[in-house]
């Protein structure tokens, strides 16, 4: 069994009583003392900083970087203006997904941020196009996020309380010792809040990080609670609510395809699948949506949904759930037919039991994404 990886930020978790855990090959912070529901509830009150340094950095230069990643993604990278970012996803021939990723335009280069579960899988992918993909590996990665993290953030980096949601800019940060890093920072993240991804140099990672969480907004938080805040703000997850065998339309991510790479678009298709996912859109039989189950239980991925209390067989499955703090109460997301309406009760199978569940529109959260 391969060791696990750990990122530059290790023994500073450990130092803050981080409960350390494998994920997608690396050593993972899953929660601090504060616990995951005081976490999940302090981002939304204040600000929580991520590591997320396990995530891949990739690099595309040359001039054909646009051209090339549009014939693998149904993003509209051509339009995509210099200080921008935009969600993009890498499809299969079958239509499904293969990962989701973030996509900036730095002007002389695109900066891809993917999945770390996915990384090596999706630079073979780029690599096998012929986009020569840079890896970024002397790199951190940090998200802040919360309603508070402008005002963090600004103090250590001012030219930040400028920048608007899906915004990409470079800044230098003055270390303590002296030094100096070069953070490249997008107003982005994927907790429903208004925040920050920061990469930066790994040997100033500790630093900054320290620098930030002398901040008193600012307090570490896990996976756990990272989950929990993605679920309530309706946001899915790469091998859980989407994956090789769910086409974009399927997932709910139709509208990350732009009208220019649609039907009768300037740039129509011409990306794996096609064929297939061009059609689905608006029509596909399946969609993701939102549960909100009866009772104080978390019905959680896997967990088999029915028409009615008595129904012999499935209509759906739930591909993320859990208990939602700032809701107060459990939440999930679900594979289902696509024509049930909001509103509509639908049946968990919940140790024996059939729990009634609400179809309900998603986010269960309202964003505060600064526009």
């Amino acid at each position: 069994m391969d060791a696990l990886k750990r990122t530059p930020l290790y023994d500073l978790h450990v130092a803050l009583g981080a409960k350390m855990v494998p994920f997608a090959g690396w050593e993972m912070p899953v929660q601090y003392p504060m616990g995951v529901l005081n976490e999940h509830l302090h981002t939304r009150k204040a600000a929580g900083l991520f590591d997320v340094s396990h995530m891949g950095q990739v690099i595309l230069g040359g001039r054909d970087a646009v051209a090339g990643l549009e014939k693998l993604v149904p993003a509209d990278v051509a339009g995509l203006a210099q200080g921008r970012q935009r969600y993009g996803l890498f499809t299969n021939p079958e239509g499904g997904i293969l990962d989701d990723l973030m996509i900036a335009n730095k002007g002389d280069h695109l900066f891809l941020v993917v999945n770390a579960a996915c990384a090596a899988q999706d630079i073979a992918h780029l690599d096998a196009a012929g986009l020569a993909p840079e890896v970024v590996t002397d790199r951190a990665l940090l998200a802040l996020q919360g309603p508070a993290a402008e005002a963090a953030l600004a103090r250590l980096v001012p030219g930040v309380a400028g920048m608007r949601f899906m915004d990409v800019a470079e800044f230098e940060w003055t270390a303590p010792d002296g030094g100096s890093a070069t953070l490249w920072v997008s107003r982005s993240g994927y907790t429903g809040e208004d925040g920050f991804e920061i990469s930066l140099p790994a040997d100033h990672a500790e630093a900054f990080t320290r620098a930030l969480l002398d901040q008193p907004e600012v307090a570490p938080i896990g996976l756990g609670a990272r989950d929990s805040l993605r679920l309530e703000a309706g946001l899915p997850l790469y091998g859980h609510d989407m994956d090789q065998g769910v086409s974009p339309a399927a997932a709910g991510l139709g509208w990350s395809i732009p009208k220019v790479r649609r039907a009768g678009g300037e740039r129509e298709g011409g990306f794996p699948g096609a064929e297939r996912i061009l059609p689905e859109l608006g029509k596909s039989a399946r969609a993701r949506r939102g549960l909100i189950p009866e009772g104080r239980a978390p019905i959680r991925e896997g967990v088999e949904l029915y028409r009615t209390s008595g129904s012999a067989e499935p209509i759906g499955r739930v591909t993320s759930g859990g208990f939602g703090p700032s809701v107060g109460g459990p939440v999930a997301m679900a594979s289902l037919p696509a024509d049930l309406p909001e509103g509509e009760t639908v049946f968990a199978e919940l140790r024996g039991k059939r729990i009634p569940a609400r179809i309900a529109p998603m986010p269960f959260v309202t964003p505060t994404y600064k526009r």
